[in-house]
């Protein structure tokens, strides 16, 4: 299992943070990430499948759906607690550039 403490990458904070949000499936994932990093982040369905896989491995994320090809996943209490880390983090890395 990675270490809970390890930083994610922007593209893994993000897919964690749709993941937050609500329970989603690839594609939902890409077009969250596209709004929210306002077209900065393209992320393709080899890195976002790449990322789930691996979320779903550290038990970060499950597949609570599966219709045809299209996969739900939920965020699980181990991938809430690795975002609120991470977004803490993140927080007080502003701070200390703002001050």
């Amino acid at each position: 299992m990675v270490n809970i403490e390890t930083p994610l990458t922007e593209s893994t904070f993000y897919v964690l943070m749709a993941l937050y949000v609500k329970n989603t499936f690839g594609t939902e994932i890409v077009e969250y990430i596209k709004v929210q990093s306002q077209n900065r982040i393209k992320m393709g369905p080899g890195t976002l499948y790449s990322i789930l896989a691996k979320f779903e491995k550290d038990k970060w994320i499950k597949e609570i759906a599966i219709e045809g090809r299209k996969r739900t996943y939920s965020i699980t209490q181990v991938g809430i607690e690795k975002y609120e880390i991470e977004l803490k983090r993140l927080e007080e890395l502003i701070k200390v550039a703002q001050s």
